[in-house]
């Protein structure tokens, strides 16, 4: 039996508390992004006619609900996002991007990386920081009524689908982006 003193009792009841404080806003994070991603693959289903086929055919996909980019000559990039396997989240991931160049105003879209085999997946979780075109080439669709892909088209490791674009950024940049794994 352990002989309890009431310093030890609060100490050990503080940090308890601490950490279920600390845990549950870690939980919530987690709940909000997950909510965020699921209307997200709602709207991109209803708005660009191919996603099915992509949604099909994907080994995993990145959902980055809202990425939020603003610029002034230098600019930068925000988002939160999930990788989905098998339609269950299995990690999450932040995108940070910096710019430079002739640019003004602020945007907000959504996107969604579908990786369309193992290795391409694997490729991506295996590293600690993953930029497009650096670590893995990607085909860019960002003119959803422009692009038609289907099972005999898709032929690439990775899909990069832009879609949900509010706002206005306007000029020519340099852009770099990474993709981070974050605990949620």
């Amino acid at each position: 039996m352990t002989n309890w003193t009431r310093r030890g009792f609060i100490a050990t009841a503080g940090a308890s508390l601490t950490t279920a404080c600390a845990g549950g806003t870690e939980s919530r994070k987690r709940y909000k992004i997950d909510a965020n991603v699921e209307a997200t693959l709602r709207q991109m289903e209803n708005e660009i006619p191919f996603a099915t086929t992509l949604l099909d055919s994907a080994a995993g996909m990145l959902v980055m609900p809202k990425i939020t980019k603003g610029g002034l000559i230098f600019g930068g990039s925000y988002g939160e996002g999930s990788l989905l396997v098998g339609n269950a989240p299995v990690d999450y991931y932040n995108i940070v991007a910096g710019s430079w160049g002739l640019q003004i105003g602020v945007q907000q879209i959504a996107q969604v990386l579908f990786f369309m085999d193992e290795n391409s997946l694997q490729k991506f979780r295996a590293k600690p920081g993953w930029t497009l075109g650096a670590d893995l080439e990607y085909t860019l669709i960002d003119n959803a009524d422009a692009a038609g892909l289907d099972t005999n088209t898709i032929s690439d490791g990775v899909y990069s689908v832009v879609f949900g674009q509010a706002g206005l950024l306007v000029g020519a940049s340099l852009e770099g982006s990474k993709y981070n794994r974050i605990v949620r």
